[in-house]
């Protein structure tokens, strides 16, 4: 049986005002790997499926489909064989409820998560710090807009998955949903694309902070954590829960919302980025306080719209949403101002979505130099942009800018995913190619 024995160089140790924490026990230098963690349960999104193998998530062209639903695509027998434990849970109910077996990505998470409990004898490679029983659930915190939803997962989870699985109680699994809701991690790309939902309890021992001193990123099904900053032996590892790009009062309302917790990292109590973040454009009348609330509350409301309209416009109405919005806001908002760069990046995908790829470069170009300055140095969503920048520099057949734009992105990439990881090899033959 495995023991809880430990990472090299890492320990957990009680954290002032925070719970259970990670600190490190020697000096790592930026870009170097602190440790490695297995996904203890994970799911490939619906939408990936064909471009990447359910059970090793590589990515790869010729994958080879399940026989019986025809919807799971793997490398070889062997992929398929190792998955087929968890993929019997669905194989059969896709083919019964065809076009109605809609369960969401955690309800297949969870189902995963149940069938692997049951199966388990000891402690798995996942858990050699925490084991998934022993991750914060937050139960008592759950306010009744999310104690509703964790009801309709439970339901889903009845009528997708009643024929393959025994339940635990209704509580344990109130308690698992909330399990995951809390330490959950969307498994992306080097694009920032979601490909998948997955749970690594080691890495559920991370606490948050705004200025982080990790990463954490996705190499197949394992999660590694990665130094972005110099960090000296005995400091705590912190990484981000939450995308840094907004303001203060923004974060903090997302991790309590979230996660359930108030930060007090420096970023949060200096607020030392937020007249950066919030910047008012230039004009020759005086800019009042009522008038930039006002224009805030606005932005907060677009930024909430939108996110709704997603759901059922068309990609012209909801470009037109965009726009509407940044005319709106530019009266008040200078072009830097994170709320303009929000609905900015979000026109960048419809355009790339519609293939205009003009409109998709002339929004990302504007986005791209106010994220280099407000996001920290090796940040993800500054990579994933100038990887977008860059392909698309190649399709408009700008290859010099197309060039940069990736060279600037490999920078970033060797740190936060390491010089061997696949993604950089690939970003540096696509780069040879031309």
């Amino acid at each position: 049986m495995m023991k809880a024995e430990g990472i090299p160089g890492i320990e957990q140790f009680a954290s002032p005002g925070k719970g259970r924490g990670l600190r490190v026990s020697r000096a790592y230098g930026v870009g170097e790997l602190l440790f490695s963690c297995p996904a203890y349960s994970y799911v490939l999104s619906v939408g990936e499926r064909g471009l990447i193998c359910e059970q090793c998530f590589t990515r790869k062209k010729g994958l080879a489909k399940c026989g019986k639903c025809k919807k799971a695509f793997y490398c070889n027998a062997n992929c398929q064989k190792k998955n087929w434990p968890m993929h019997k849970l669905e194989c059969q109910a896709m083919c019964a409820f065809g076009e109605n077996w809609r369960p969401s990505e955690t309800v297949r998470l969870v189902a995963r998560i149940i069938a692997r409990l049951k199966a388990q004898k000891e402690r798995s490679p996942s858990e050699i710090l925490l084991l998934l029983g022993e991750m914060e659930a937050h139960l008592e915190d759950m306010d009744n807009e999310k104690r509703e939803m964790t009801e309709a997962h439970i339901a889903g989870l009845h009528q997708f998955y009643s024929k393959h699985l025994d339940f635990p109680d209704h509580q344990a699994l109130l308690t698992l949903f909330s399990q995951v809701h809390c330490n959950g991690f969307t498994v992306e790309d080097e694009e920032l694309s979601n490909l998948g939902l997955a749970i690594f309890p080691d890495i559920a021992l991370l606490n948050h902070s705004c200025s982080p001193n990790v990463i954490v990123t996705y190499r197949g099904i394992n999660a590694e954590v990665r130094a972005v900053k110099d960090i000296s032996p005995g400091q705590e590892i912190y990484t981000s829960y939450i995308d840094l790009l907004y303001p203060t009062a923004d974060r903090l309302e997302r991790l309590r919302d979230m996660y359930y917790f108030s930060c007090d990292c420096k970023e949060c109590t200096t607020k030392s980025m937020d007249v950066v973040k919030m910047s008012v454009r230039k004009r020759s009348d005086e800019i009042g306080e009522k008038e930039i609330k006002d224009m805030v509350r606005y932005a907060r409301n677009s930024m909430e719209n939108f996110r709704r309209a997603k759901q059922d416009k068309s990609p012209t109405e909801l470009l037109e949403m965009c726009e509407l919005s940044i005319d709106k806001m530019s009266t008040v908002f200078d072009d830097s101002n994170i709320y303009i760069l929000h609905m900015m990046y979000q026109a960048m995908g419809i355009c790339l979505f519609t293939e205009d790829y003009e409109g998709a470069v002339r929004y990302g170009e504007k986005v791209i130099k106010p994220f280099t300055v407000l996001y920290p140095a090796y940040s993800m969503n500054v990579a994933s942009m100038y990887l977008k920048l860059g392909r698309l520099y190649i399709a408009l057949d700008r290859k010099l800018a197309g060039i940069d734009a990736f060279q600037k992105a490999l920078t970033i990439m060797e740190v936060v995913h390491g010089k061997d990881h696949t993604y950089v090899t690939e970003l540096k033959q696509e780069m040879r190619d031309f």
